[in-house]
């Protein structure tokens, strides 16, 4: 009987914790860095749980495409400013 209560509750578990909405989005480019950056420290200290371990990854999974996709979204603004043409920057540390 306990090994069944045991797997009962591992199933209801695992149900929950896939059931779990995604977190939130960023609130700018430069805060999904920032929290990426957390994640990976944390994540190559080698020190976190294999379950904390899996949600670190799958929340740097989340904010590697939420750069993506607000980097393209700046491309796309820039080609339209050169009138369709991805023009090299021409500032810099000397200009």
């Amino acid at each position: 009987m306990s090994r069944m209560a045991a797997m009962a509750r591992m199933a209801r578990s695992s149900t929950t914790a896939a059931s779990t909405p995604p977190e939130e989005a960023p609130a700018s480019f430069e805060q999904a860095i920032a929290e990426l950056d957390r994640l990976v420290e944390q994540m190559e200290g080698g020190q976190l749980p294999l379950d904390r371990l899996l949600d670190g990854y799958r929340r740097g999974a989340e904010l590697l495409a939420y750069c993506r996709a607000r980097l393209q979204s700046v491309e796309d603004q820039v080609k339209l400013l050169e009138g369709g043409q991805l023009e090299p920057f021409a500032g810099g540390a000397g200009s």
